[in-house]
């Protein structure tokens, strides 16, 4: 049995239209869950279910053999870090720190020791007597992390923490965020938009559309392997075609050429899909081959290492980048192969 669990979660603030539509999602003791999406998906809310902070219309929320689908939000004993760090201005790094074990009224020795312990995890050790104005944006967020940490936390949440940062603080926090959730094994819940932030910091991540997960898999395979068309245009896949199976695992697109593809086959119409990097562009060949498209380069961008060519072609516009070993110009007939292990069907 995992460790936590949704169970047929539905969210509604106007009891017609669904926020969450019957949401499930499991988590194993120990795991960094990303729930990722764009705004409006329902990754929020369903962090806000979590957290307490929210009472869904329908379904259970469980964390090893508690429902706590009804506790209040101050007896679940989660932590929480938000995208304002949310510190007392008053208080010295030490005193914000202590606060929930103070209100939990822990004795003197056991709050001094577990700050300590955290401040040094934290890589706060030598700010303790500073007061936040005192400190930059990064360390600051890891006070905040040190706080939701220190009262151990059964689950760690974290909503979209790293937002406020410069894009190099946001590689370095992410990158402390896995190092503490890794050494110190806190089941946790990290909610973002920024795939590269999540991809990077996750065991598992739950992609989300209008309310529902549409997969839930490790980085890597949403990354290689996206199972709708939403998934794939969200990771950055760029070039999409209609295909139509013709027999197993080969597939027509809508001019004739002759598709094959090493995915799973179903029945049905689908959609073929690769990324502009994992297309090969040749000069035009007459040859009539399988995953084989000719067109003519209509634009052509400068991407630093490479060029981005944009390929008008009988099945759609494509993208194809190419390293600048051979530069194509805008008019120029060129052949656009997709390999069947990079052609992924949704």
């Amino acid at each position: 049995m995992s460790y936590v669990e949704l169970k047929d979660i539905r969210v509604s603030y106007d009891n017609k239209s669904n926020i969450l539509k019957d949401l499930n999602l499991s988590i194993e003791k120990g795991e960094l869950v990303s729930l990722l999406g764009p705004s409006g998906c329902g990754k929020t809310t369903t962090l806000r279910v979590i957290a307490g902070l929210i009472e869904p219309n329908d379904g259970e929320f469980l964390v090893g053999t508690q429902n706590l689908t009804k506790v209040p939000v101050h007896k679940r004993e989660f932590g929480m870090v938000f995208q304002s760090y949310a510190l007392f201005p008053h208080l010295t790094i030490k005193e914000n720190v202590a606060f929930g074990l103070k209100l939990r009224k822990e004795k003197k020795n056991s709050i001094e020791k577990k700050v300590k312990d955290i401040l040094a995890i934290t890589g706060l050790e030598e700010l303790g007597d500073r007061y936040p104005k005192q400190l930059s944006g990064g360390q600051r967020q890891r006070v905040a992390l040190a706080r939701a940490l220190v009262i151990e936390p059964k689950l760690l949440l974290l909503d979209e923490p790293l937002s406020n940062l410069d894009a190099k603080l946001r590689l370095a926090m992410r990158i402390e965020i896995k190092r503490i959730q890794r050494q110190l094994g806190i089941t946790s819940v990290f909610v973002t938009h920024d795939q590269e932030e999540c991809f990077s910091i996750s065991d598992r991540v739950a992609v989300m559309n209008k309310g529902v997960i549409e997969q839930f898999d490790t980085p890597e395979e949403i990354y290689n392997n996206p199972k709708t068309e939403f998934v794939a245009r969200f990771i950055g896949f760029e070039n999409f075609f209609e295909l139509t199976p013709t027999e197993e695992w080969n597939y027509k697109a809508v001019d004739g050429t002759v598709f094959h593809s090493t995915r799973d086959w179903e029945p049905g119409k689908h959609t073929g899909t690769i990324r502009p990097d994992d297309i090969e562009i040749t000069r035009n060949s007459k040859q009539n081959e399988n995953n084989m498209v000719s067109g003519i380069i209509k634009v052509r961008t400068f991407l630093g290492k490479s060029y981005q060519y944009e390929v008008e072609t009988h099945i759609g516009k494509l993208l194809a980048n190419k390293t600048d070993d051979v530069v194509y110009q805008v008019g120029d007939e060129v052949t656009l192969f997709m390999p069947s292990h990079k052609l992924i069907i949704v």
